[in-house]
């Protein structure tokens, strides 16, 4: 069920397919990722993550103070927060923080070895700091990529044993034609794409160079490897006041304290909105060999979340599939699945390079190939930020 094919779903090509039938809400299956990273700014700003799962580190009520701006605030029924400070540690050399002993061992043995700054954590000169500031002041929030996720890539190869073996799972993501690289480095870097991926591969090149991997720091792997993340990158996101909220909806209490807690709960979102806006998680991207082999549909039958408030990814299915049913997600948010035929794969041959042909999308073929005064409205602006939010539910 974590990546064992003949269970319930199977590979054909680029897709999934259900081997047997699947009920609604059922885990499809959960997933690790080959390689995940926390987003820079979005680590800049205290969103506070593991290092390497990207579970949240504050408490729930710590989460929301900061959200909120008020230092003050106390959270009702605390017991439901499930984040464990006492199981945190730190890297003993660069004191980025963990949520397990586990978890800093694991990122130690795949690639902590390599990008460990040590004593040299905030040198600006530091030719590692040196390119997380550059793509820094390339990519603004909201964020939909990390150029750490590429460098935990090369780390990952220096460190392996059985290099081989690494290189072949990063080359089961789907790769694109010189052309659609070009286009997914401009949509990620703006109009100055080129220059700016230029000086991204110099100082990628300084940082993090091996010659076993040199072909990834000429100018067309590295737009090779800068496509296949901005490709294949799957939003994370994690929140503890999530998580929180969830355990309080689960409680069995008496009608009045439940429609106070609700209306608790309802008001402090509202004011977290106005005084956060939609940056609410801590937000990453991993790569997933089978969440990836998932194919796009307006009319999905199966979803992605993070419920676990960490980078494990659950796939579970929102209606029943057949045995044979190719299993599909959605690579657009609900709103934007309500709008119109052209309107959808306008978004998505910005964002993705492919037009749908989804049920529902050959079924709307005839209609007219314009947006309504309303929605064309809403497409002045790249629907960047949507997108994100659909990426990263928890």
């Amino acid at each position: 069920r974590r990546g064992q094919p003949g269970g319930i779903w199977d590979l054909l090509g680029k897709g999934l397919f259900a081997t047997r039938n699947i009920r609604k809400g059922e885990t499809v299956f959960v997933e690790r990722p080959v390689v995940s990273s926390q987003f820079l700014w979005n680590a800049l700003y205290n969103y506070r993550a593991c290092d390497h799962c990207l579970r949240a580190l504050e408490t729930a009520e710590e989460n929301a103070q900061r959200l909120l701006g008020k230092s003050s605030l106390v959270l009702p029924h605390p017991e439901q927060c499930s984040i464990r400070k006492d199981l945190h540690q730190q890297c003993p050399r660069c004191q980025v923080m963990y949520c397990s002993a586990e978890c800093r061992q694991a990122a130690l043995e795949q690639y902590h070895q390599v990008l460990c700054l040590g004593p040299s954590r905030d040198d600006p000169t530091h030719p590692l700091n040196k390119l997380q500031e550059a793509w820094r002041n390339m990519h603004y929030p909201p964020e939909t990529s990390s150029i750490m996720l590429m460098a935990r890539m090369v780390a990952t190869i220096k460190q392996a044993k059985d290099k081989e073996w690494w290189i072949k799972a990063f080359s089961q993501f789907c790769s694109k034609t010189a052309n659609e690289e070009e286009e997914i480095v401009h949509k990620l870097l703006g109009d100055k794409f080129k220059g700016q991926l230029e000086l991204l591969r110099l100082l990628f090149t300084e940082a993090l160079y091996d010659e076993y991997l040199s072909r990834w720091f000429t100018p067309e792997g590295f737009r090779s490897l800068f496509a296949l993340v901005g490709t294949n990158g799957q939003g994370i996101g994690t929140s503890s006041l999530s998580q929180w909220v969830h355990a309080c909806d689960a409680l069995d209490l008496p009608m009045l304290q439940r429609e106070e807690l609700d209306a608790f709960i309802d008001q402090l979102y509202k004011d977290i909105e106005k005084e956060s806006g939609e940056f609410l998680n801590c937000e990453g991207s991993g790569l997933y060999v089978l969440q990836s082999c998932c194919n796009h549909s307006c009319i999905p039958n199966a979803e992605t979340s993070f419920p676990e408030n960490n980078f494990l990814l659950h796939l579970t299915a929102l209606e029943d599939i057949e045995a044979g049913e190719e299993i599909c997600i959605s690579y657009l948010d609900c709103c934007q699945r309500e709008r119109s035929r052209h309107s959808r794969n306008k978004i998505l041959r910005e964002n993705y390079l492919f037009t749908c042909s989804c049920p529902k999308c050959l079924a709307q073929a005839d209609d007219a190939d314009v947006t309504s005064d309303e929605e064309e409205e809403g497409e002045g602006e790249t629907d960047d930020a949507e997108l994100e939010d659909e990426m990263t539910d928890v």
